[in-house]
């Protein structure tokens, strides 16, 4: 399953994930033996290869012919393609899609090869040692499209909220493979609303984006957590021949924007009531299937939540698909935590950071549920070269999306020295656990320094972690460090701390679930797990649900 609904209706498409491929390590003793494995999924599922970094391969036969082109939703976390044989593509980052597209191949059977690379090293900048695991595999969704002389490579939508109502903007981005010029037009509906026909020339081989004027939809609804309103919008390639090509994408009517301290969802003033989630589960890896993950979101709404922070990458679009239709909230951010400043003077840190940023934005721009992009949880921000970074990063970010805010998840206390750049100032902080001081108070000061001595004054403030860990099952009257009756006392104060705070828009609990982390963390992390979850690895609810539910479903989605 890819999407939760069809985007195609023209385009022959084929999905060839949710089936069995074949699978093999690539050690340095030689390849070994094949086993059937399924994809999406992680081979660290796999009886032989639960602990295995490497390389490995996946084959399976397609039937195609002429222009192709094979959508990858994730290869962890680096990718080599092969078609009978041959590299035609190559991709790094496990949690952004690519893709590759051949021309003119020769009816009948081929044979497709993905060499995933889970391995560390120089070439790997933002795939290090880390505090979750990182998996290998193909990990999400691969399709297979049949394409015509050009085709449409995306289409963006924008919507604006003016005194007297809706209107939106569309992009489309075409591209032809022909080597001649190519007139047509683009036709954009949405819902069933007919919304703009755009004239479009091409010469030979050319990518090229067209837009619309800001037009008027006095048809349209508003999408809120309440209310989560969805519209198909539907682009159609018109050429002298007929219909030649199309893409469908899913968009809501919202604004998200900030104003002094606040931040507005369709005007109102937004209180986030959220939750840290990695993609990660003992039977799955982090190629969690569609029941899955709509298991953890029906837990988190039954928790009282309005928002996910995708720690710490962006995610899965099957998920985004859920948060949109049951009006979630998210904040997804790119591919990056705990760098240090010598970790970002990685060679490849710049190049893979804006790959990431740029997929990213170009794959998920019309999810109505994504409400702000982050970038760089707990990096080096209080480094002349990590603001030099930071400061690259959110003018890109603004280049690809002028329209949402822009945070990220500092850890730097009262040290901070990028935070003139985003829209909206946000901290990890964990008083009650790494620090033994009354959350009230640890809070205040912070706030307090950010108000009158840094570059963050007068902006929105959220708390992005705060939490305490939790081993499932361990409990005592001592109320020790690690047992659940710990957490239980910790979340309580902290909750009420920042609710209780003038000028905080929310906080994430860190986090929804305990995972697994890096082998090499398993000195500060028991069970090699970050156990910092309001449920278990295997969602089995620890004390402090109920109490984070109290809390959540006390409090609204608006202050």
């Amino acid at each position: 399953m890819i999407r939760t609904f069809e985007t195609h209706k023209i385009r022959k498409t084929a999905e060839l994930s949710s089936a069995l491929w074949n699978f093999h390590t690539i050690g340095t003793q030689g390849e070994e033996a094949v086993i059937q494995a399924p994809v999406p999924g992680c081979w660290e599922n796999y009886p032989d290869t639960v602990s295995y970094r490497g390389q490995a391969s996946y084959s399976r036969e397609f039937e195609a012919k002429g222009n192709i082109r094979l959508e990858f939703k994730g290869v962890s976390h680096t990718a080599s393609v092969l078609v009978d044989g041959k590299p035609v593509g190559s991709h790094y980052n496990a949690y952004t899609p690519f893709d590759v597209v051949l021309k003119d191949i020769r009816p009948g059977i081929h044979q497709l090869e993905v060499i995933a690379d889970n391995s560390f090293g120089p070439d790997s900048a933002l795939h290090v040692p880390n505090d979750y695991q990182s998996y290998g595999g193909i990990s999400r969704g691969v399709v297979l499209e049949e394409l015509g002389e050009a085709y449409l490579s995306w289409i963006h939508f924008t919507p604006f909220l003016r005194k007297d109502g809706w209107y939106g903007k569309a992009e489309i981005c075409v591209r032809n493979l022909s080597s001649g010029r190519l007139d047509g037009s683009v036709e954009v509906e949405i819902g069933k609303n007919s919304f703009a026909v755009l004239p479009i020339v091409l010469e030979g081989e050319e990518e090229k984006s067209f837009s619309t004027e800001e037009l008027p939809c006095p048809w349209a609804e508003c999408w809120s957590p309440e209310s989560p309103v969805l519209y198909l919008i539907t682009a159609v390639l018109r050429t002298a021949d007929g219909a030649a090509d199309d893409i469908i994408d899913r968009v809501g009517f919202r604004e998200i924007r900030t104003e002094g301290k606040d931040i507005l969802l369709n005007g109102r003033k937004l209180r986030i009531k959220g939750f840290c989630r990695h993609e990660d589960h003992p039977q799955f890896g982090c190629a969690l299937p569609f029941s899955a993950m709509q298991h953890d979101l029906m837990l988190i709404k039954d928790l009282g939540a309005n928002s996910i922070r995708t720690v710490h990458y962006p995610n899965d679009e099957l998920f985004l698909d859920l948060c949109d239709e049951q009006g979630i909230l998210v904040w997804e951010e790119n591919h990056a935590r705990g760098l240090s400043e010598e970790n970002m003077r990685n060679p490849h840190f710049k190049q893979q950071c804006g790959d990431c940023i740029r997929e990213m934005i170009t794959a998920h721009y019309n999810h109505p549920s994504i409400y702000i992009w982050g970038i760089l949880n707990e990096c080096a921000s209080d480094t002349e070269y990590g603001r030099e970074c930071y400061s690259e990063q959110y003018e890109l970010i603004k280049s690809l999306d002028p329209y949402r805010p822009r945070s990220s998840a500092s850890c730097r206390f009262k040290t901070d020295i990028c935070l003139g750049y985003p829209e909206v100032v946000s901290y990890n902080i964990y008083p009650k656990w790494y620090h033994d001081v009354p959350v009230e108070d640890y809070l205040d000061e912070l706030y307090q320094w950010i108000q009158n001595e840094s570059e963050g004054t007068g902006k929105p403030f959220l708390i992005t972690e705060i939490g305490a860990g939790a081993i499932y099952g361990y409990r005592t009257p001592a109320h020790v460090k690690w047992s659940e009756e710990y957490q239980v006392q910790a979340l309580k104060e902290q909750l009420q701390a920042v609710f209780s705070r003038e000028g905080c828009s929310g906080v994430y609990i860190w986090q929804f679930c305990d995972v697994r982390v890096c082998d090499s963390w398993f000195g500060s992390r028991p069970r090699t797990m970050n156990n910092k979850g309001i449920v278990d690895e295997y969602r089995r609810p620890k004390l402090a649900y109920e109490v984070v539910k109290d809390s959540y479903r006390s409090l609204g989605n608006y202050f």
